[in-house]
């Protein structure tokens, strides 16, 4: 019988309220404060269900605790990773939705006035969650599932084995950190200070997701300069900044976006685009799982920025661009025993694992490089990071589920 975590979903319901959307053009660590205040609230619930060494490190500002081993031999020390920060979507006024008994083919209703819907026909993963209880927004915000869903499991996993002494484990190392949506989260974390010797990140999607092969990532700014004249003179003397930024984006290659690519195929994508006829910014993430596949999106780009420069002068364009992470592969491929005991404890509990490389990336990917492998793990939610997320209550207790399993794998007497 599957086991029922009461604080579970109330934790995950008193978690996704609280903003804590980060913000890419802040320079502070963590990037909000309203990202700090939550941490420290997330502190005291650690040393509250009894968590050992609970502290907020000022190199990175993650939070860390340890959960002693209650073995006497050595096995090595696990980490579980999530992150505090939620996506570029409205995170104010957060009001998640329960709907019990999802019957996997009607359509959900949102909002009061019903502009915005999760319909199977549109979104054909709710036809896997019929007879679950489903947690969804209210159709004006996100949820907050990527990744409060995977502090939850974390937090709930902890007061598990602090009610459940008579459960052997080895020493766990547990951390919950900021910024991870806007690629800086773990640039200043402290691989030694953490002391684990392998991990995991709770921050994947359906259940069975195990992850160990993302992308490579770069973010790319552009600024664009016109000249704003009166209309009535403008001929000859006017540049109209937007019109340039059209351009720009015309000389993408029209078919490498995410809307037309899948699998193991790279993209552009234009985030976000603010103009006048003076000046125009806009905002790209570049993806390629190969390396060199990165290299050559970002030689496309500066190629695109001489063009235009030649074009319209020198230093109409600038850019900012700079890689965020990389394809952990490049690390998890000499690691794969870590792989191994997740796969081992998802078939322990008849979980099929999904091993298909992901399509975005995680902390694991920088912390990998950092010389600490962690391959990442599902916390259940889908449509992640808009209005259209969800995520059922059994694909969050699956995710205990597994992380307990690895624990107790972990322990085992070698």
């Amino acid at each position: 019988m599957a086991i029922k975590y009461e604080k579970l979903i109330p934790r995950f319901l008193e978690y996704a309220k609280q903003n804590t959307r980060s913000d890419e053009n802040s320079t502070t660590i963590p990037s909000t404060e309203r990202q700090t205040e939550f941490l420290k609230k997330l502190a005291e619930e650690l040393m509250e269900i009894g968590m050992n060494d609970v502290k907020i490190r000022k190199v990175d500002s993650y939070l860390t605790a340890e959960l002693p081993s209650n073995i006497d031999y050595d096995v090595p020390v696990l980490g579980l990773l999530s992150h505090v920060d939620t996506a570029d979507f409205n995170s104010e006024n957060i009001k998640p939705k329960i709907v019990e008994n999802y019957d996997g083919k009607s359509v959900i209703k949102l909002d009061e006035a019903g502009k915005y819907t999760l319909d199977p026909a549109v979104f054909a993963s709710l036809k896997n969650y019929a007879g679950q209880t489903l947690i969804t927004t209210s159709g004006d915000t996100l949820l907050g599932s990527d990744d409060k869903s995977g502090v939850s499991e974390i937090m709930t996993a902890m007061e598990y084995l602090i009610n459940h002494p008579e459960i052997k484990h080895g020493k766990v190392k547990i951390g919950f950190g900021p910024d991870e949506e806007i690629g800086t989260g773990a640039d200043h974390f402290d691989v030694k200070d953490f002391g684990a010797d392998f991990a995991y990140t709770v921050d994947g999607g359906p259940v069975g997701q195990l992850e160990f092969e993302t992308f490579s990532a770069a973010g790319l700014k552009v600024h664009i300069t016109g000249k704003d004249v009166h209309p009535s003179g403008a001929k000859g003397i006017m540049v109209n900044s937007m019109l340039i930024a059209s351009e720009f984006q015309s000389m993408l290659p029209a078919d490498e976006v995410p809307e037309m690519t899948e699998g193991d195929q790279g993209f552009y994508l234009l985030c976000d685009e603010q103009g006048t006829i003076d000046h125009t910014d806009m905002s790209y993430i570049i993806r390629d799982f190969k390396r060199d596949g990165l290299e050559a999106r970002k030689n496309k780009i500066t190629e695109i920025v001489k063009a235009l420069n030649e074009k319209h002068g020198e230093g109409t364009v600038k850019i900012d661009m700079k890689d965020q992470y990389y394809n952990m592969y490049d690390i998890m491929k000499d690691h794969m025993d870590v792989v191994r005991i997740a796969e081992e404890a998802m078939k322990n509990l008849n979980i099929e694992p999904d091993e298909a490389p992901v399509r975005g990336g995680t902390d694991g990917s920088t912390i990998s490089f950092m010389g600490l492998p962690t391959p990442n793990l599902f916390a259940g939610g889908e449509n992640m990071h808009g209005r259209f997320e969800y995520v059922s209550e059994e694909a969050m207790e699956k995710a205990v589920d597994v992380v307990l399993e690895i624990i107790r794998l972990n322990s085992q007497k070698k």
